[in-house]
């Protein structure tokens, strides 16, 4: 059982719904981050999404590809955001972490050498999304075999005949993306989103979270109500990027959550 396979298992027996916070390793600096990062816990935060900067992302929009350019202009690197994990793990060892970002890096280090590395550096999960199901073989088996969740992303987009395929392989939790384009570009409606959640949960076991769009405390109540739980970061990200004071951003991740576990 995966550090993520237990945090959802403690939740449900506490009748409790899931807060996800996603930041991006770096931003914007090293040392801020890692404080932000070791401070969401104590904010509620029930999983850890850690962005991975990359050149050239497709699903982020303007406020997290800004996030990753900062990281990247500060110097970071897979192996530095692998030492970043590592570093909170010397103060917390039970709450998971999902690196969530773009194969390329992946690929560049080698399959077998990156998941030695994050399994050693305390990372329970990857969120690869430009790595289909027609590409398990490349990366999504190795990491299960290796201990590791692989977690796939299901869209608006994503019809009956084609979440099977996507539901395959995909372990730890699925994560619907309530909107269709690119992160903060619009917001999450329990409205709608609740028929698709319903829909992914008869066809998997798996816990479904819901992300892009929930930009407010109300809005991660609202998704939380008719999901596993909400996972918020554009919202985060800006205020990361608006240099706030990391207990002002970490006092924002606050209500967030109380948001979720309200339900």
């Amino acid at each position: 059982m995966t550090r993520i396979d237990a945090k959802f298992a403690a939740l449900q027996a506490q009748g409790k719904k899931a807060f996800v916070a996603y930041v991006m390793a770096g931003d914007p600096d090293y040392y801020t981050s890692l404080e932000v990062i070791k401070g969401l816990p104590g904010a509620g935060v029930d999983v850890i999404e850690l962005g991975l900067p990359f050149t050239d992302p497709m699903a982020d929009g303007p406020t997290i590809q800004a996030a990753g350019q900062r990281a990247l202009d500060a110097g970071m690197t897979l192996d530095r955001t692998l030492e970043l994990a590592r570093s909170f793990r010397e103060a917390d060892d039970t709450t998971p972490i999902v690196l969530m970002g773009y194969y390329n890096p992946i690929y560049s280090c080698g399959v077998d050498a990156f998941l030695e590395k994050a399994k050693a550096a305390g990372i329970d999960g990857l969120i690869v999304v430009d790595l289909p199901p027609e590409e398990d073989d490349e990366l999504c088996l190795p990491a299960q075999a290796a201990g590791l969740n692989f977690i796939r992303l299901a869209t608006p987009t994503t019809d009956d005949k084609r979440l099977p395929r996507v539901l395959l392989n995909t372990s730890g939790f699925v994560y619907y993306v309530s909107i269709t384009g690119i992160t903060g570009a619009a917001e999450a409606e329990a409205g709608d989103v609740g028929p698709e959640v319903a829909r992914i949960k008869a066809a998997t076991d798996l816990p479904v979270i819901v992300g892009f769009g929930i930009n407010t405390p109300d809005k991660s109540r609202a998704i939380a109500t008719i999901a596993d739980g909400a996972v918020v970061g554009s919202a985060i990200v800006s205020q990361i990027g608006a240099r706030k004071p990391v207990g002002e951003v970490l006092d924002f991740v606050k209500t967030l959550a109380d948001g979720a576990h309200s339900v």
